[in-house]
């Protein structure tokens, strides 16, 4: 059974930063997609950034320069560090393991970012 857990979510003023952590347990962590999407009230769930097992990344347009991700696959979890945190990436942030397609999901890290 594959199990999802983010943790590091929090509330920050404008330009601070907050590192999330996704922890994942249950599957082949070394050749698993690993990903974080989040959902701000009243919008769509949408892209922030993936990982493959490989390292290859991809960002979403609204997060390059400023967010990072990254996974050890020791500790078999994936980082997300923000930095330069605006107030429109407030949102519910979410872990995904395994693609959207047939993968599973966390319960959710809320990030406020405010004055």
């Amino acid at each position: 059974q594959v199990q999802v857990m983010e943790s590091g979510g929090g509330l920050v003023q404008p330009g601070g930063s907050l590192r999330l952590t996704c922890a994942a347990s249950g599957i082949i962590f070394n050749y698993t997609m690993m990903g974080w999407y989040r959902q701000a009230p009243g919008n769509e769930r949408e892209l922030v950034a993936t990982i493959t097992g490989g390292g290859t990344t991809n960002y979403a347009d609204s997060v390059k320069g400023r967010f990072t991700i990254s996974r050890d696959h020791v500790k078999r979890t994936a980082d997300l560090q923000m930095n330069s945190l605006k107030p429109e990436d407030t949102a519910v942030y979410y872990c995904n393991v395994g693609g959207l397609k047939f993968g599973s999901w966390g319960q959710g890290t809320q990030v406020t970012v405010s004055s």
